[in-house]
């Protein structure tokens, strides 16, 4: 209730004082960055504990491989879905922008990124320079590495390592409650965030690009009904309720634009629902990464809008292309700011079909859009981290239905 009522406060501020709405950008920024802070110790205690916790290395690769293998599938129907929609409603026909006229300055820091974007440099990347710099750095990928590693030494040392894994425990209720005193900022940031948005890009732009937003929202919405809740079904658990349990966390990600802000309460969420703790601690993080559902049906939308736009014809063959460039390049840009325009330029750029510089395009409404990507990517993830669980058999099943079960009124 505070955040909803901190989200119409921004939605009013942003409407009546656009000025002091846009202003509100630092608070917003302030309460990612405090959540931020406490993401790479969360994730590597959690991972770390979790494997060490399993004793078996076999029941490490056994999650892993079907993770990985659930992300694959399930962000390439992402993909698909965004190709089909936006081939119906073709939000950018009409449009007859003439290429000339945009204004390539504008994305040129995208541009340069997706160049420099590469498979060995992203692999290389994965590895930090040293143990200390992910942390301080904040590479989540490069501090699950370090998690992995950490969790398998201890398995090897067996009940020598006790007395460590008991300091963890500690370490990681100290760092959840320091989770839990942020949290109380959530309605401050979620308020920031939405007048920031509607303050400084008005809600006139929306209208500018009305189609576009709109096919994405309502892509994203089939999507998460149909895909993401035939899943659900498969595991047992009406969507409806597994919404309403996460439906803090929804609301903080829609108004704040990251799903990071939420990371450490939806690992404690999943854990509460059921989940074991060791394949939360594995499947969430590296969802976060390779299970962007949101982002993947924004890319094959966005990168169809700019050709139909700019009136640029492609061919079956040229989608089917840009969908298949889709498949690798939207896994190489994880954790790089802007990373869908990065995704989206380097795609470009190597289909080569359809003018980069029409990104130009989306940039005046991707606050928008990412509102619905965001969502879309937290909802994914808690879904896959629960497919997961089940199919490896950890999911007490009974325990997360009676939990989604409880009536929201009195759920807290």
């Amino acid at each position: 209730m505070q955040v909803l009522v901190g989200m119409a406060l921004g939605i009013a501020l942003g409407v009546m004082a656009p000025d002091i709405g846009a202003a509100m950008k630092p608070l917003a920024d302030g309460f990612i960055k405090l959540i931020r802070m406490m993401l790479a110790p969360v994730i590597f205690g959690t991972v770390a504990l979790g494997i060490a916790r399993m004793g078996s290395l076999k029941e490490v690769g056994r999650i892993g491989a079907r993770a990985l293998i659930y992300f694959e599938v399930v962000s390439t129907v992402a993909l698909v879905v965004g190709l089909v929609v936006v081939n119906l409603v073709k939000p950018g026909a009409g449009m007859n922008i003439d290429v000339a006229a945009l204004d390539a300055a504008s994305i040129e820091t995208y541009a340069n990124v997706a160049k420099s974007e590469s498979v060995t440099g992203f692999l290389l990347n994965i590895i930090p320079n040293a143990f200390l710099s992910a942390f301080v750095d904040g590479h989540m990928l490069q501090v699950i590495l370090l998690a992995l590693l950490v969790g398998m030494a201890l398995t090897q040392m067996g009940a020598r390592a006790e007395p460590l894994l008991d300091g963890f425990d500690r370490a990681m209720e100290v760092l959840f409650r320091i989770v839990g005193m942020i949290m109380r900022l959530a309605p401050l940031g979620a308020a920031a965030g939405i007048a920031f948005t509607v303050g400084a890009y008005g809600l006139d732009s929306l209208w500018s690009l009305g189609r576009l937003i709109l096919a994405l929202y309502l892509t994203t919405f089939v999507f998460v009904v149909v895909v993401l809740g035939g899943v659900l079904w498969w595991v047992g658990l009406p969507l409806h309720r597994f919404l309403l349990y996460f439906r803090d966390e929804i609301l903080v990600t829609f108004a704040t634009c990251s799903t990071e802000t939420v990371l450490p309460r939806m690992m404690q969420k999943l854990e509460a629902l059921g989940c074991e703790k060791s394949v939360v601690g594995m499947v969430l993080p590296a969802g976060y990464t390779f299970n962007a559902d949101g982002t993947a049906i924004y890319l094959t939308m966005g990168a169809i809008f700019v050709a139909q736009a700019t009136n640029t014809t492609l061919s079956l063959t040229d989608q089917l292309l840009i969908l298949g460039v889709l498949l690798l390049t939207s896994k190489g840009s994880a954790g790089v700011a802007g990373a869908g325009f990065i995704t989206l330029a380097a795609t470009l750029s190597v289909v080569g079909h359809v003018p980069v510089v029409g990104l130009v395009l989306l940039l005046g409404v991707d606050r928008f859009l990412n509102e619905a990507r965001a969502v879309t990517n937290l909802i994914g993830n808690a879904v896959a981290t629960v497919a997961v669980a089940k199919w490896d058999g950890t999911l007490d099943l009974a325990q997360a239905r009676s939990m989604v079960a409880v009536p929201a009124i009195s759920q807290d």
